[in-house]
């Protein structure tokens, strides 16, 4: 990995933090892991394996491999976690800074938007105020069903 030290989402990848659920699914130029973030059980990155911190220095092949991959992991979320809707939105701004690009991908449940009250970005707003983060053995589950899933249906294999 082509990564910078003291970019999360690169220390996140190297090993050098941990990563509650591990890995979930690589292609050749996309990572895919658990949110670390309060999001919820299910919510996942999408993130390109090299430094990157805008989609418009995306190579052509990781454009490539981005779109289908992002549909294989919506399905595994909404197969997963039954939700209402799945959220996919682009992260990459911390401290009015870029930082390297990530998709969430985030289960819009019943159980979150009636117990904070919200849907769309105001959910995802009032779960980062309230700060609660997912218990690890959930995520853990999570995260070893999501890569079985992966590993079933190879949703990206061969892309270029």
């Amino acid at each position: 990995m082509n990564g910078t030290e003291g970019c999360l989402a690169c220390d996140l990848a190297a090993g050098r933090l941990p990563l509650p659920g591990g890995r979930i699914h690589e292609t050749a130029r996309w990572i895919v892991e658990h949110c670390v973030g309060p999001l919820g059980v299910g919510a996942l990155l999408v993130k390109p394996a090299r430094h990157v911190t805008s989609v418009g220095e995306l190579s052509d092949d990781e454009t490539a491999e981005l779109g289908p991959l992002l549909r294989a992991a919506a399905r595994v979320v909404d197969e997963l976690c039954g939700p209402e809707q799945v959220y996919v939105g682009l992260w990459s701004h911390a401290g009015r800074r870029r930082v390297h690009i990530h998709f969430v991908v985030q289960p819009a449940t019943t159980e979150a938007i009636e117990s904070l009250g919200d849907y769309g970005p105001a959910l995802q707003t009032k779960m980062f105020e309230r700060a609660q983060l997912p218990p690890p053995d959930e995520v853990q589950l999570f995260a070893d069903r999501a890569r079985e899933m992966f590993r079933e249906s190879r949703p990206t294999r061969g892309t270029t």
